[in-house]
């Protein structure tokens, strides 16, 4: 394994396979239900001490932009994508979806600079502008990763390396001691590196053994035979809102989000995330079906009082706890997986999706912390033209415009299912 290039032109996606694997499911339900709508996305630094625009050249961003606007899907990526099954014999993708995918390019990108940071956006129809995402982190994240090991010396990058190598085996062995777990790798989009991920990733699998569960990177998972794993994201409820007509249809957006997915896809991939506006008012206002549904995947809040709270909603409507998956995937680390793990294992079917610290734990390893992971994210801020909001189980993940917050507030707030 060598070290990472301090040459801002060498690539960094050279596939659109190397993204997460919702992002194609998704996708689908997309091009099924809202092919037409526009949508535009933007990357927002949630680490503004980081003035990335400082740190990365701005003519290797745009190279490395440019590079992966000129990737389209290959012949050899759909035939991949079409071998994935939702159940022996049954494929998960159609193949009107992989002719989509055959004509499908990235739309252009805006991109300038404001108080030291990057203001990058996408804008287009929304089945292209949503496959910018992840690969428009992960080329964010390496070049700044780049940028400070170009300041170090050989051996200083040497010895950063083996000591993250030294910690991600510590991680895995404190993790190869829990019986029963269940834990996937969600990293791409922070990664350090797509070098590194990969690293990481094979050093799980062969420390964890049947324990580590897969992938989210669609190009790790083919590549190695891991199994793809992921659900949706929050820009599906964001959009669906954001083209609603009134408060009526704004509050039952995200249950329409559900049966249009649930239309597209069988179990086991009937998981929700409830917290785009708030897990308890999803809960309370949730439709007698939503509870069948196979699990949930807690994003934000304090993990074990959502999972608490799904855990005593799914008991009111008559559905066994045991028998449900609750995968947790905010910002985990190790003492986090642990923790939850000794707490749920047993009551529920519990997984983890461990990203960020995963595939970037660098945290203290470089001069003045410089490689500490950034908290970036590219998310949907207009649909047709309209505003979306996210309001989040953390009050410091809300996005969207004053008004358009304090009105989703009015709709969604309130409501808490009982203890």
């Amino acid at each position: 394994m060598h070290d990472v290039t301090s040459d801002g032109s060498a690539p960094i996606v050279d596939s659109l396979l190397d993204t997460d694997f919702y992002k194609f499911l998704m996708c689908q339900v997309v091009c099924r239900h809202h092919p037409d709508v526009e949508v535009t996305f933007e990357v927002v630094s949630r680490t503004r001490s980081v003035r990335l625009a400082e740190e990365i050249r701005e003519a290797d961003l745009r190279h490395q932009l440019d590079r992966t606007q000129s990737l389209g899907f290959t012949t050899d990526d759909l035939d991949a994508l079409g071998r994935l099954e939702s159940a022996p014999g049954r494929p998960l993708f159609t193949v009107d979806f992989l002719a989509t995918l055959r004509g499908l390019r990235l739309p252009s990108y805006r991109l300038a600079t404001y108080g030291g940071q990057f203001v990058l956006t996408f804008s287009g129809p929304w089945p292209a502008v949503m496959l910018w995402e992840v690969p428009a982190l992960a080329v964010l994240m390496e070049l700044r990763s780049r940028a400070v090991e170009r300041r170090m010396s050989v051996a200083e990058r040497v010895q950063v390396r083996q000591a993250a190598t030294e910690r991600l085996d510590g991680k895995l062995a404190r993790l190869a001691r829990l019986p029963g777990l269940a834990v996937s790798d969600f990293g791409t989009r922070r990664r350090h590196s797509r070098e590194w991920q990969e690293y990481a990733v094979l050093r799980a699998r062969d420390a964890l053994g049947t324990a580590f569960t897969g992938t989210s990177n669609v190009r790790l998972a083919i590549r190695h035979r891991l199994e793809p794993i992921g659900t949706h994201a929050h820009e599906l409820p964001m959009v669906y809102a954001a083209l609603a007509e009134s408060d009526a249809e704004l509050v039952a957006s995200p249950y329409r989000v559900l049966a249009d997915w649930g239309a597209t896809y069988e179990e086991p991939l009937r998981v929700m995330l409830p917290d785009t506006f708030g897990t308890g008012g999803f809960l309370a206002r949730a439709p007698g079906w939503v509870a069948r549904w196979s699990g949930i995947r807690i994003d934000s809040g304090d993990p074990g009082a959502m999972a608490d709270l799904a855990i005593g909603w799914w008991r009111r409507q008559g559905e066994n706890p045991a028998g449900k998956r609750v995968i947790f995937s905010d910002g985990l680390d190790v003492d986090d997986i642990e923790a939850l793990h000794q707490r749920y294992a047993g009551r529920v079917r519990v997984g983890f999706g461990w990203g960020t610290l995963l595939t970037n734990d660098y945290r203290g390893l470089a001069p003045a912390d410089a490689l500490a992971p950034l908290s970036l994210v590219c998310k949907a801020v207009a649909a047709n033209g309209r505003p979306t909001v996210k309001l989040s189980d953390n009050p410091d993940k809300v996005l969207g415009p004053d008004a358009d917050v304090a009105r989703y507030r009015r709709v969604f707030g309130g409501i808490e299912p009982p203890a």
